[in-house]
């Protein structure tokens, strides 16, 4: 918005990733559209290694910026969402990774930068919701690499968190295919991972209700539900709703893979247009490979240390992960003409 006499100018503020920023084309287009709109020149923060940009957005937020750019991959947007949650200042992503895991479901268009600045300087408001994750690490004892002493730390994440199959493929991504090939090095680290793996016994509980077992190849919580490739993991889930989706992959036999991948790619693109009857099916008892249900609060442990994710970034080992949705948390940045998955 255009200052007031009795107002100070407007002033965005970008937190980018050195590594992973065109930041010539991005500074070019942020002037533009500043310059536009009747800015103040903009402040620019580049990422701390230890912290993918918390730190940097927080000094961003006490600067008194009226918006947060964040560009570069699904951590560091990750970070700066969890540095403004709360604080009422708006999240405005300039997506420069691999996954691109929150403008996917938010309809933006990849590569095109301009576009993606313009949304900061002119785009509305949406609140959407933030998954939130107290990780359990194992303490030194329980395993010879850990080093840590059991604590438990919070986070959020915008898209996914999961352990199983699919934090054990992240895990094990190649950094080098995965930077000539993009997301589908995930594939390569996943085929890897499914030949060698078994299947993880995990106790889970929902909204409080008493722990029960299950096994499976890995279970995630979701926020929203577009993978890259146009794969929906979750047909239904929606990012502003105030409820999390909780997906379990079980082995049911030896075809198991084939029909979970049947599940994802065929029955949710036919259900992309209809809600999936999502907390109507039985997450322990359930025919299904795939199974999804719904709920507020969640909290899954498991017997031995294992790999966990959060938007795609490995997240170290744990033994167990709990949390809830916080509604609203985050605002971000949209224009209209974008056709959002959720």
């Amino acid at each position: 918005m255009p200052a007031t006499p009795s107002s100070p100018q407007p002033r965005a503020a970008v937190v980018y990733h050195p590594l992973k920023t065109e930041l010539d084309e991005l500074r070019r287009a942020v002037r533009r559209h500043e310059r536009r709109a009747g800015w103040a020149p903009t402040s620019w923060y580049e990422t701390d290694a230890d912290d993918a940009g918390v730190a940097a957005t927080r000094r961003a937020i006490a600067d008194g910026a009226s918006v947060v750019l964040a560009s570069g991959g699904d951590g560091t947007v990750r970070a700066v969402a969890e540095a403004l949650r709360g604080s009422g200042v708006p999240l405005a992503v300039v997506p420069q990774g691999t996954g691109n895991l929150l403008a996917r479901n938010l309809g933006m268009p990849l590569g095109d930068i301009d576009t993606q600045v313009a949304a900061a300087f002119r785009g509305t408001n949406r609140p959407i919701d933030l998954g939130i994750v107290t990780i359990t690490r194992p303490a030194a004892g329980d395993d010879p690499s850990v080093t840590s002493d059991g604590e438990c730390s919070e986070h959020v994440f915008l898209v996914l968190a999961g352990m199983g199959l699919d934090a054990r493929a992240i895990k094990a991504t190649r950094a080098t295919l995965k930077k000539r090939m993009g997301w589908l090095a995930y594939v390569d680290a996943g085929v890897r991972t499914l030949l060698k793996e078994r299947p993880l016994r995990v106790h889970y509980s929902v909204n409080g209700s008493a722990a029960q077992p299950l096994t499976v190849y890995t279970v995630m919580i979701g926020n929203c539900g577009l993978l890259p490739g146009g794969v929906l993991l979750i047909p239904g889930a929606k990012i502003d709703d105030g409820m999390l989706d909780i997906v379990a992959l079980k082995p049911l036999g030896m075809f198991s893979w084939l029909r979970i991948w049947h599940t994802i790619t065929w029955e949710n693109g036919v259900l992309r247009k209809r809600r999936a009857a999502a907390g109507e099916i039985d997450l322990v008892n359930g025919a299904r490979s795939v199974s999804y249900l719904r709920a507020e609060r969640y909290a899954v442990s498991v017997p031995q240390p294992e790999p966990i994710q959060l938007d795609g970034d490995d997240f170290g080992l744990a033994l167990a992960a709990s949390g809830r949705v916080d509604p609203g948390a985050l605002i971000v940045r949209v224009l209209e003409e974008w056709a959002p998955a959720v």
